[in-house]
């Protein structure tokens, strides 16, 4: 099992109009997902150029924690509404913490 910390960078786009409600679904992820054993840090992020565009910034102690984090009930219902409130797909990245 790996224990190097991960880093994921979470962009998407909300559709016209859905700026709110998207953004009120992923404020509402935050108490619970930093309660999580292996979540570091879990800040959302929304862009000061384009209000429709946001930003998860998540460090995680592995990627088992991370996976276990994807099959939580909070994310799970939060995936589920996703597709009616994004523009277009969303962009992950994932990163090995170094220091």
């Amino acid at each position: 099992m790996s224990r190097k910390k991960v880093t994921v960078v979470a962009t998407f786009k909300a559709k016209a109009g859905m700026e709110d409600i998207l953004k009120n679904a992923c404020l509402a992820l935050i108490d619970p997902t930093r309660a999580e054993p292996g979540c570091i840090t879990y800040d959302f992020h929304q862009s000061c150029d384009d209000q429709s565009h946001f930003m998860f910034y998540e460090n995680w102690m592995s990627k088992e924690e991370l996976n276990k984090h994807l099959e939580m009930p909070p994310l799970k219902e939060f995936l589920g509404k996703v597709p009616e409130l994004v523009a277009e797909p969303g962009l992950l990245t994932f990163w090995e913490m170094l220091t």
